[in-house]
């Protein structure tokens, strides 16, 4: 994608990653940047949609960015090692009450894992050991070292890391994954889509982010990054800027509803 966009926009991108705090602090750095369209932002739902809610005192809420594509959306994967002995929710809940709040589970504190491990524990009575992690690749680590027995992330994670899905997070089972259930399947009403969008400072002028639209519309078409973002498990789903913009809109609402629902908030 980022080469295509380049040559689009006729710029050179330069790719920060910046990580930390379920992706705040790289979202915070964007909103205090210029609003000049030099400073963009790719990011997923927790730091837009979750975490302002969940944390009162992060430093910026969704209003402070301007929606300007969405790329891409895929589903969250509820997955395991391979060794977990773990196979299916009904597995996962049977451990719970026989370790109770004993079974550890990557949850970052606001982010969608949280909210879904949370809605379990309500509605079938168990509690789990909740442990945060920097980055899905820490967290995949711990998995891989014995020190926690479940996370949700991404479902490119199952294949890339020899992982076993328990549950997929949507309606429908991945086209890729046609053997994996959905959480519904098993009796949890739980989706949760991990969708990738880009964004700019309010106050970014309305040519340049027209500009910046068309370039991502454009990019979306060619089919190299259609093929490139399938192979990672991010098929392509573009909106423009006013759905897009629509779109977070009800996920912020959506996601208040959820924290109120589960009654999980920081304390600051």
């Amino acid at each position: 994608m980022q080469p295509v966009l380049a040559e689009t926009l006729g710029q050179q991108l330069l790719i920060r990653n910046v990580g930390g705090a379920a992706g705040t602090i790289g979202t915070a750095e964007v909103v205090r940047g210029r609003p000049d369209g030099q400073t963009l932002l790719l990011t997923s739902p927790n730091p837009i949609a979750l975490i302002p809610s969940y944390r009162p005192s992060t430093p910026y809420r969704a209003e402070q960015l301007v929606p300007i594509c969405m790329v891409a959306n895929a589903p969250s994967v509820m997955m395991t090692p391979q060794t977990s002995g773990i196979r299916t929710m009904a597995d996962l809940i049977a451990r719970a009450r026989a370790m109770p709040g004993g079974v550890p589970v990557v949850s970052t504190p606001g982010g969608q894992g949280h909210l879904a491990l949370s809605a379990i524990e309500r509605q079938e009575r168990v509690q789990f050991n909740h442990i945060p992690f920097r980055g899905s690749g820490d967290a995949v680590l711990a998995m891989q070292q014995g020190t926690v027995v479940l996370m949700i992330a991404e479902a490119n994670l199952v294949k890339q890391y020899g992982l076993h899905p328990i549950g997929v997070l949507a309606e429908q089972r991945p086209r890729d994954m046609p053997n994996a259930q959905t959480t519904r399947e098993q009796g949890f009403d739980l989706s949760f889509g991990l969708w990738t969008g880009i964004f700019a400072p309010a106050g970014t002028p309305e040519p340049v982010l027209v500009r910046l639209e068309t370039a991502c519309q454009h990019t979306m078409t060619v089919p190299m990054v259609a093929e490139g973002m399938t192979r990672v498990g991010h098929a392509i789903e573009f909106r423009g800027r006013a759905a897009f913009t629509e779109f977070v809109r009800n996920e912020v609402t959506t996601y208040v509803r959820l924290l109120d629902d589960a009654g999980i908030r920081a304390n600051n």
